[in-house]
Formats: C-alpha cells, structure tokens, sequence
C-alpha cells in the first residue's frame, strides 16, 4: 500500500518561511518523480514543483521561482519543500504527489499517487 504523508505546514507572516516534507512508503521511491501541488479554496489544484527520480532535477511554476526549493533524499524516501518570502497567495492545501511521468508531469491526472496535504496560511 502505497503511503504520503506531508508534514510541516502551519500559519506564517508574511515574507516568513516554511519547510514541507512528505514521506513515501510502498512505493519504489527512487523510481518515482516526486512533485508538489497546492489547492486554496475555491481554485483547482495546481502545480508548484518536482524532482525527478534519480538525477533530482527540478522544475517550478513561475510563481515560486526563486523562493521555493525541491528536494528529495532517496535514502529516507522523502522529498520536501522549502518555502521562503511568502506571500498571502500562497495559502493553500499543500500536497505531495508521486509519478512515473517525466519530471514535465504538471497535470493532477498524471500523478498516481497523492498524500492528504498539509495547510499552509501566510498571513498579511
């Protein structure tokens, strides 16, 4: 059976930081492109960034560009985010996916597996 589980969110001012983490197990983790997506309410869940499986290749949606960074640790099976210079947008439900696409997988239906998401709230 197949497992995420983020941890790591919380309620942050403005221009604070955070640092996401999601753990797999029952998955070849190594195998997997790893990716984040986030949801605020009343939007559709959306494409944040990934890791690709071995080489740790990353890719972001333009809005984290340069203050969001992805990684992975295939020994422990866990792949986080950091988030630095928040912002109010970027409150939201946090998610972490896992994907055998390439590490151009940007779209919910391309992910196979989803954990339960984690709340993060920056506030003005």
């Amino acid at each position: 059976q197949v497992q995420l589980v983020e941890s790591g969110g919380g309620l942050v001012q403005a221009g604070g930081s955070l640092r996401l983490s999601c753990a797999a197990s029952g998955v070849a983790f190594k195998s997997y492109t790893m990716g984040w997506f986030r949801q605020a309410p009343g939007k559709e869940r959306e494409f944040v960034a990934a890791v690709s499986d071995r080489a740790g290749f990353t890719r972001y949606v333009d809005s984290v560009k340069g203050r969001f960074a992805i990684s992975r640790n295939n020994a422990e099976n866990t792949v986080s985010l950091q988030m630095s210079s928040l912002k109010p947008e970027d409150t939201a439900v946090y998610f972490c996916a896992a994907t055998l696409a390439s590490l151009f997988a940007d779209y919910v239906p391309q992910f196979d597996y989803w954990g339960q998401g984690t709340q993060v709230t920056v506030s003005s």
